[in-house]
């Protein structure tokens, strides 16, 4: 039996530290979980749950406006956002009582509080110093606010789920993916969205077919977008927030809400006390094993900052436990991993855009299929998909696959396995069409 408290110590309680907690137990490991805020972590507590149920909610403004078309009268409608953000709320909560009984039932203890590393061996939560053989540090990441006089009148993420009413104008300064789902969210909800940011360029490092087919849309649906402008300062008034742009140009706005990207959770964890590096984003450096310079020390997920999405610091966090307490000698496989934009219409992406494909392989070949789904054929919705295999020409290897559209990302995840697999587009011809269903259009191509 080992001479310290615990066998692993977990700094964080989100996806990574919930689940390498779990699979540590499970092996026999004596196990310790430190949170300081709610067992669930940003994913489940502030994130993509409560995130993609507001997306849910939104969507209802034009399902209830093209019911008409296939029969339904509805009338009277109206929106009670109280209703919609407190059964969000609620269900936050059901599912921070769940990832707590997964602790729980895993004999894992929860130590509520903020952690510090003493040492290499040693945690302080509130106080009180706790040992353990093994330290993984899982605390995520938080997002980014800009430095500029008046950012503090700003609401990032966090704050948007607990908002007391809807405002009438909302700016939303950035223009990533969480900056697009959350524009497309109060825009439905009827809040005057307007959209900055700095570039030229929405969902920047997504195939540009995509990306741009988005703005096109968005546009055409009423969404507000300010590009190439740059943010100098933002002032109180009686009247709101008035933005201060670079070209001298002003801006009025009930709320700015900051969605700039988000950055590593390493401050305040005692990481220059014991010698932690960090690496040029200021990110915690880790091999592939998930070890730190410091041998007994490990991290995963948004912290180490190599792809933030949540299945991957599961993952992080379960070949971990597997390698370090249940000698399972496996490691994350980052090629062609899914990702998605639930904006609206929502993308989907999986493996190499057109120019990284040019890139590494020369030739390529590009099928694309631009069509009108069925239902907003119907409905008088002149809205249109886009679907886009990108193809090894030398070796008729799919290698990427992207779409927008309804339902994108839940087609995806399909093609995924396939692109993971390598399939060619052979083979994804000779698959039957599912008729009449969106996802044919992917063995159709020619």
């Amino acid at each position: 039996m080992s001479s310290h408290d615990f066998d692993l110590l977990v700094i964080g309680a989100g996806s990574g530290g919930v689940r390498a907690s779990r699979i540590a137990a499970g092996h026999g490991a004596r196990v310790a979980v430190a949170e300081e805020y709610r067992v669930g972590g940003t994913c489940v507590i502030r994130g993509c749950v409560p995130k993609k149920l507001l997306v849910y909610g939104s969507h209802f403004a034009e399902d209830l406006e093209d019911a008409r078309r296939f029969g339904w009268q509805i009338e009277g409608k109206t929106f009670d956002w109280a209703v919609l953000r407190d059964n969000v709320a609620a269900e936050v909560d059901r599912l921070n009582g769940l990832y707590q009984n997964t602790l729980d039932n895993n004999q894992v203890k929860t130590l509520l509080g903020h952690a510090r590393i003493i040492d290499a061996h040693t945690v302080e939560v509130e106080g009180q110093r706790h040992t353990a053989g093994t330290i993984l540090i899982a605390s995520g990441a938080r997002p980014f606010t800009p430095d500029i006089p008046g950012a503090e009148h700003g609401i990032t993420s966090n704050d948007v789920f607990h908002l007391p009413t809807l405002p009438r104008r909302m700016v939303i300064a950035g223009a990533g993916y969480i900056a697009t789902e959350f524009a497309g969210v109060f825009h439905e909800l009827g809040v005057d969205v307007t959209l900055i940011n700095r570039s030229e360029t929405i969902l920047r490092g997504w195939e540009p077919a995509l990306s741009d087919r988005l703005l096109q849309i968005s546009m055409a649906k009423g969404l507000n977008f300010k590009l190439n402008c740059r943010l100098e300062r933002v002032e109180k008034t009686e009247a709101g927030l008035v933005l201060h742009f670079a070209d001298g140009k002003t801006m009025e706005t009930d709320v700015v809400l900051w969605a700039l990207g988000r950055v590593p959770n390493v401050e305040g964890l005692g990481l220059e006390d014991v010698g932690v590096a960090l690496n040029e984003k200021g990110a915690i450096a880790v091999d592939a094993d998930n070890r730190t310079n410091v041998p007994s020390i490990f991290a995963v997920g948004d912290v180490t900052d190599r792809v933030q999405l949540t299945p991957v610091a599961i993952r992080e966090g379960h070949s971990f436990a597997d390698r370090q307490f249940g000698e399972k000698n496996w490691h994350v496989d980052y090629n062609a991993i899914p990702s998605a934009v639930f904006s609206n219409p929502p993308l989907g992406s999986v493996g190499m855009t057109e120019a990284q494909a040019r890139n590494a392989y020369g030739q390529v070949k590009i099928y694309t299929s631009d069509f009108r789904p069925m239902k907003n054929v119907l409905a008088g919705r002149n809205e249109r998909a886009l679907y886009k295999l990108v193809v090894d020409a030398s070796s008729d290897r799919v290698v990427g696959a992207h779409m927008i559209g309804p339902d994108a990302p839940e087609i995806l995840q399909a093609v995924a396995i396939a692109v993971k697999a390598g399939l060619t587009k052979a083979q994804f011809d000779d698959t039957m069409a599912l008729h009449p269903t969106m996802s044919e259009e992917l063995v159709l191509m020619r």
